[in-house]
């Protein structure tokens, strides 16, 4: 199932929407290699390219978090840690068992829903607190 971006998504803060946007573009391509049953190579590219981006936003977002003494910083690096672990499992899985069916059904529970709700519940309250701050 594929990640539509939509401006419910947006905390409002130009450089993390922008990495948000790229975090759905390269997912969708992940599934859809799965999906399309494309080579193992393909498959590892994506992960790859999604491993080392993931590690450039958190590191942006958490950047901003410490610059700007966000009161809940903790905690969300907490998430982003949880996320990191996860994602290498899938890694993982990938390696063992190669892209197929059930890669898309874990990458859709690790990585899609994970994102969709880390987004909504915890990004869009670093939004409104970067927003008045951050000189973009």
């Amino acid at each position: 199932m594929a990640i539509v971006w939509s401006n419910e998504y947006s905390v409002g803060v130009p450089l993390i929407d922008q990495q948000h946007q790229e975090l759905f573009r390269r997912i969708n391509s992940l599934l859809d290699a799965c999906n399309q049953g494309q080579g193992k190579e393909k498959v590892a590219e994506i992960l790859n390219f999604l491993e080392e981006y993931v590690k450039v936003h958190f590191s942006s977002e958490e950047e901003f978090m410490i610059k700007y003494a966000y009161p809940e910083y903790l905690a969300h690096r907490n998430q982003h840690q949880h996320f990191v672990e996860n994602f290498m499992n899938l890694k993982r899985k990938f390696e063992e068992e190669g892209a197929g069916i059930s890669l898309v059904v874990t990458t859709n529970k690790v990585v899609v829903d994970w994102l969709r709700n880390h987004i909504l519940l915890t990004d869009t309250k670093l939004g409104p607190f970067l927003k008045g701050r951050i000189k973009e």
